[in-house]
């Protein structure tokens, strides 16, 4: 079977990067490559959207492509838990068989990363989270470290919120999920995550680094394909990895 694919933001980097992978695959077509100029009407007829466009696009995309009976794979970041519930609702309202699948990194690296922090999170009280991208990222802190704090905060469940002194500073970064995070925006850089976590005589740190954007394809291809038959919300690469995260307790 043939999934065809509609791009929104083909003519930005990752969208680039997507349309070049959907060319090359045997099981799937480019459907249509939408710009800023573009209508949103051209997503009609296609199996699977695929948005990596701005935060102040994105939720129009999601609701014009559930509309049009197409499951949907987000790569834009800003979705805060809240917004994705909206989501959820919204496809049990509207009883729509599509899916959409919330991916805040296509990187299995970044997602292992962020698995691996999640575990440790249990056995240590003072964690925060650095992230760094290149400077024309205009959101932060990114998609890949609130998911990250979400998923420290959900692991460590009964434990309590982690320790974070003077979290009232600016200088400590912002508070998401209880987690501080601080986020750089400079050249050189494509994209950086570190957890630190501390403990009793230890440090233990959880990198992740970027340093071509190859590191993406694998994770797009899969969403991609996952998505055709996808039915409600599924949120992170983690999820379709099958990799089990702690549960909350």
């Amino acid at each position: 079977m043939t999934i065809t694919v509609a791009v929104a933001g083909a003519t930005g980097k990752m969208g680039r990067l997507a349309t070049r992978l959907i060319d090359e695959a045997d099981d799937l077509e480019l459907h249509a490559g939408l710009d800023s100029t573009s209508s949103l009407d051209e997503l009609a007829g296609a199996d699977v959207v695929l948005d990596v466009t701005h935060p102040a696009a994105s939720a129009a995309i999601v609701e014009a492509a559930i509309e049009a009976g197409a499951s949907v794979v987000v790569g834009t970041s800003g979705w805060s838990r809240e917004r994705i519930v909206e989501v959820e609702t919204r496809l049990r309202d509207a009883d729509a068989m599509s899916g959409v699948i919330f991916v805040p990194n296509f990187s299995v690296g970044s997602v292992l990363g962020s698995a691996f922090a999640a575990f440790a999170a249990r056995h240590f009280d003072s964690i925060e989270i650095v992230e760094a991208h290149h400077a024309g990222k205009v959101d932060s802190p990114s998609g890949t470290a609130v998911r990250t704090a979400e998923l420290i905060a959900a692991a460590r469940g009964g434990l309590g919120p982690v320790s974070a002194p003077h979290a009232d500073q600016r200088a400590r970064g912002q508070l998401v999920s209880g987690v501080p995070i601080h986020s750089l925006r400079m050249d050189g850089i494509l994209a950086d995550q570190r957890v630190m976590l501390g403990g009793p005589g230890e440090s233990l740190q959880i990198t992740h680094s970027t340093i071509a954007a190859t590191a993406y394809e694998a994770g797009i291809l899969l969403a991609l394909r996952r998505a055709a038959t996808a039915e409600g919300v599924t949120v992170g690469l983690d999820a379709l990895l099958g990799i089990e995260l702690p549960d909350d307790r």
